[in-house]
């Protein structure tokens, strides 16, 4: 068994007694929701130093890092090829594809992946947010949603017009998580490619945890059924969507935070919903052991 990475921002990930624990609360402020390209390169071969060839699931804190997960998935080229390609399936309650124009950030990572020769296609599961909506179309990257390499799995959201415009193919919508979930599984059915999967924890309800961002609507039960189908074929995984207090000196970080309107945490109640929080944790882990 492949021993678990904790890549410790903000302290958030509880003790995980196989786990290697790499200390990175000095990258905190400066990878923290988005970060420059320069910057991002400069801890992209920092990471490279601390982790092992071969490693299991890696937990990276808050969704504000969701977008290292690029950097994990960016090193299986060596691996995979477009003759030899994997999928990469996103549980998200975000499309995590929209346009920044300063640098990346944990909301416009999925479009790079997107364009790895390597990647066929990418699923994000469970969008509730209405950064799909008609609203807010124009602030989506297009390129991978026309060119057949991503798809958004949504509930709630109208995407009644991407028909209009020929992206009805990308942009699925569902009455409940329960008729998602099995539609994507009837159509993994008969794949066969490698997947990398990455969780961001927001896509469940609050019924079930609480993170750092607006949340969706699936249950526990919705992850485990797509990881007991799938995990035959998964050469990597992720988990994000822990809950922290931060923040950010930087006055931009400040603004953009605002804009995205993250819900405040309650200092009394941070301790317990950690503490949910890391037994979901564990329940993923075991789960995903192979």
């Amino acid at each position: 068994m492949k021993c678990p990475i904790i890549l410790d921002f903000d302290q958030s990930v509880g003790e995980i007694s196989d786990a290697k624990k790499i200390d990175l609360t000095a990258w905190q402020e400066t990878l923290r929701f988005g970060c420059s390209r320069t910057k991002f390169q400069q801890f992209s071969a920092k990471l490279q130093q601390f982790l092992p060839e071969h490693y299991g699931t890696v937990l990276m804190g808050s969704g504000d890092y969701h977008h290292i997960s690029l950097l994990l998935i960016a090193r299986l080229a060596k691996y995979y090829s477009a003759e030899n390609p994997i999928e990469v399936i996103i549980f998200d309650n975000h499309p995590d594809n929209m346009r920044y124009l300063f640098g990346i950030h944990c909301g416009s990572w999925v479009s790079y992946v997107a364009s790895l020769p390597f990647v066929k296609q990418v699923h994000v599961l469970g969008i509730t947010s209405h950064d799909i909506g008609i609203s807010h179309f124009w602030e989506n990257r297009w390129k991978p949603l026309f060119h057949k390499k991503l798809t958004y799995w949504s509930l709630g959201v109208n995407v009644s017009w991407a028909k209009k415009i020929g992206l009805g193919h990308a942009f699925r919508y569902f009455s409940t998580p329960d008729d998602l979930i099995a539609s994507f599984l009837s159509e993994q059915y008969h794949n066969a490619e490698r997947v990398y999967l990455s969780i961001d924890k927001d896509v469940l309800s609050e019924e079930v945890i609480h993170t750092n961002w607006d949340q969706g609507q699936l249950q526990t039960y919705h992850l485990l059924d797509v990881i007991s189908s799938i995990k035959q074929r998964v050469i990597g995984s992720d988990i994000t969507g822990e809950l922290s207090i931060w923040q950010p000196s930087n006055w931009f970080k400040r603004f953009l935070s605002s804009l995205d309107k993250q819900p405040i945490i309650p200092a009394d109640k941070l301790q317990t919903w950690q503490s949910e929080q890391h037994q979901l944790n564990l329940t993923l882990l075991k789960a995903l052991v192979i």
